[in-house]
């Protein structure tokens, strides 16, 4: 993306840059409240671990600890796929790696989208492999009709359309993450040319 794309980015006013509300503050908030007291319910006594993938899901990630009414740990990973436009190639690098062994420990994976499933599937096969007691995923937003992997997704906190969404922490070019809802980004933000899509420290992609 050029510098002068990325200026006038900045530049947009949110009335200009979304389409639609797809997923509004008060319900989400509601939804995540659920999904904490299942969450609460399902780890009451036992050993608890989130980790979040970043940068997308953590405002997700904390107002799910929040309404986690047990004592748990966290942790962090970041990871980049490549690809161009708004898709996702599959190709993963691992941008920061856990603080913590997560062997004879359960496991809960925090993402904030899953879209195709290459990303997350090579997360947890490579997570399986170090041997947790359990290892669970949680995800804020699922966009069925987009997956090319099967996944195994144990708390969905909304299906969604086949839209371009920011906001809650999902971006655009690192941008939108602070709506406090999650919206359809117009076509013409995005329409623009080639985009390095990434999950961590870069630009977002939705896988």
């Amino acid at each position: 993306m050029s510098v002068q794309i990325a200026a006038h980015l900045r530049a947009l006013p949110f009335d200009d840059a979304i389409e639609r509300i797809l997923v509004d503050s008060p319900t989400i908030q509601a939804r995540i409240q659920a999904i904490g007291a299942e969450i609460t319910e399902k780890y009451r006594g036992q050993d608890l671990l989130l980790i979040s993938v970043l940068k997308g899901s953590i405002v997700f990630m904390a107002d799910l600890i929040r309404s986690i009414d047990t004592p748990h740990e966290i942790d962090f990973m970041a990871t980049s796929s490549y690809g161009s436009g708004t898709q996702s190639s599959g190709v993963v690098r691992i941008l920061k790696d856990l603080n913590k062994s997560i062997e004879g420990r359960n496991v809960l994976l925090v993402e904030d989208i899953i879209d195709s499933g290459h990303t997350l599937n090579y997360l947890v096969r490579m997570l399986q492999e170090r041997q947790p007691a359990s290892l669970r995923l949680v995800t804020l937003l699922d966009k069925p009709e987009r997956r090319e992997v099967d996944m195994n997704v144990d708390w969905i906190g909304f299906s969604i359309p086949n839209d371009f969404v920011v906001g809650y922490g999902l971006d655009y070019n690192e941008l939108y993450r602070n709506l406090p809802y999650i919206g359809v980004l117009k076509p013409h933000v995005y329409s623009g040319g080639r985009v390095e899509q990434s999950k961590g420290l870069h630009k977002r992609k939705e896988d």
